[in-house]
């Protein structure tokens, strides 16, 4: 893997119009993705070790979690979303070499999504009690559940400030530092939970409360280092005083509104997916969240070749470099889709052990492995979703990829996962989704080669 020097003075050439061999986008490209998958799979790991821990105290405490597991992703994604809008226009006035520009809109950030941040606090507040009720949960679940969500959505503005500063730090090309916090958050996380779990004896409350307890360890001193230390991004850097601009609010609305309102029905596909397996039981509902865990280390090394991805191809697209932003484009895709067939290979072999060290119970490790196998087929195709979407995203284009995706999820994945659990439990839901993986990255893939997913740069600036 190169340096951080290097990959500095290779995104600087980007931005200085110098040109690129192969073999300098493929190490750049492979610098930027190793630390982002590293902090990807950390990510995943986390939960992979707070499902374990609370596997281990039985079936119920697992689909407690597992029944709200998806609207916390959703809180998740919304707030996701909403940061993308702000720092696709960093990533931008970074490759025009505008740093400046890239501060104010980088400060207008932080203030929108501290807000955001507050209000889906006291929202998730105000639900917790009856959200496991609405999600169709047993009295018992519902109610360890209810205490999850409680302590979940104290964290959300710390789970802000981590992520939205991650997530600048890598506009600017410093994977490194991102990918080091997400360790370092991963291992208090596994510390805490031990403490909260096992030696204090909280149980579920317990997971929750190490979770929350790593993230305002970790948000901290990220956020920090983004403000304060950071060679582009540092306010100190700043000769003029700050003033408000609505028109990085405005267009980061217009690039985030598509993914906002994405992730949020996504996130809902999820919940309807959840309220169709809750039927099954609670063998069929802790099989089902420990199986989404188990993979997420899986397709996870794709996210993170996306966000180098997202990287590129904002710089570049920054630059006006329309040619060299279709190579970046097609030489990620075609790393993301190796990587996660290597993967899908992986848990198609040792699905029975991941499943294993997730839950003892004997009927959850045989149906969670069986459904981990029908989904290793299409992990090639989900990761050409996952990173011509984040080519797309760095270039400013969310609508028809977010219109993609759902028509995608809505019409392929929940129809055909409604008629065939009738007939196959939760093999059937895993059936559907193999389907729709595959079809999804099939889309993308036409995306990328035969859509105009770079037109506006090519109409402004046709430059290599």
């Amino acid at each position: 893997m190169l340096g951080s020097k290097s990959s500095e003075r290779l995104l600087a050439n980007i931005r200085n119009g110098l040109p690129m061999t192969q073999g300098e986008k493929l190490r750049l490209i492979v610098s930027l993705s190793v630390p982002s998958m590293l902090a990807q799979l950390t990510t995943v790991m986390m939960f992979f070790i707070d499902a374990g821990m609370v596997g281990h105290l039985g079936a119920e405490a697992s689909a407690s979690i597992g029944l709200i597991e998806s609207t916390a992703w959703l809180i998740g994604s919304v707030l996701s979303a909403s940061a993308i809008g702000f720092s696709v226009q960093v990533s931008h006035f970074i490759g025009a070499n505008d740093f400046p520009k890239a501060r104010q809109v980088f400060r207008q950030a932080y203030i929108c999504e501290i807000v955001l941040s507050l209000l889906l606090l006291v929202v998730g507040v105000a639900i917790h009690h009856s959200l496991p009720l609405w999600l169709g949960g047993s009295a018992t679940v519902a109610a360890q559940s209810a205490r999850y969500f409680f302590i979940f959505s104290l964290t959300i503005p710390f789970l802000m400030l981590f992520h939205l500063s991650c997530d600048m730090l890598k506009c600017t090309g410093n994977m490194q530092l991102a990918s080091a916090m997400s360790v370092l958050l991963c291992v208090l996380d596994v510390a805490f939970n031990y403490v909260f779990i096992y030696q204090l004896h909280l149980g579920v409350m317990g997971a929750a409360l190490g979770t929350a307890v790593a993230y305002i360890c970790t948000s901290l001193p990220i956020t920090w280092f983004a403000t304060c230390r950071d060679k582009i991004l540092a306010l100190k850097w700043d000769r003029a005083p700050f003033h408000w601009v609505w028109n990085y609010v405005m267009k980061a609305v217009k690039i985030s509104l598509p993914i906002a309102v994405q992730s949020i029905l996504m996130s809902g596909a999820q919940i309807i997916s959840t309220i169709i397996v809750a039927p099954l039981g609670n063998v069929a509902i802790a099989a089902h969240s420990f199986a989404i865990t188990a993979e997420s280390l899986c397709y996870m090394p794709g996210y993170g070749i996306g966000d180098a991805a997202t990287t590129l191809v904002g710089q570049t697209f920054g630059a006006g470099r329309s040619a060299l932003c279709r190579s970046f484009a097609r030489l990620t895709v075609g790393l993301g889709m190796s990587v996660m067939a290597a993967m899908g290979a992986i848990m198609y072999v040792f699905a029975p052990e991941m499943i294993a060290l997730l839950s003892p119970v004997a009927d959850i490790q045989a149906l969670g492995a069986s459904v981990l196998r029908i989904e290793a087929f299409a992990e090639p195709f989900f990761a050409a979703s996952i990173v011509t979407y984040s080519i797309c995203v760095g270039a400013g284009d969310t609508l028809r990829p977010a219109i993609m995706n759902l028509a995608s999820m809505w019409c392929v994945r929940l129809t055909l996962a409604a008629y065939l659990a009738r007939d196959y439990g939760l093999r059937g839901v895993w059936m559907a989704m193999a389907v729709e993986l595959t079809f999804r990255g099939l889309l993308f893939l036409y995306r990328l080669f035969c859509g105009n997913w770079l037109k506006a740069l090519e109409e402004k600036a046709p430059a290599a």
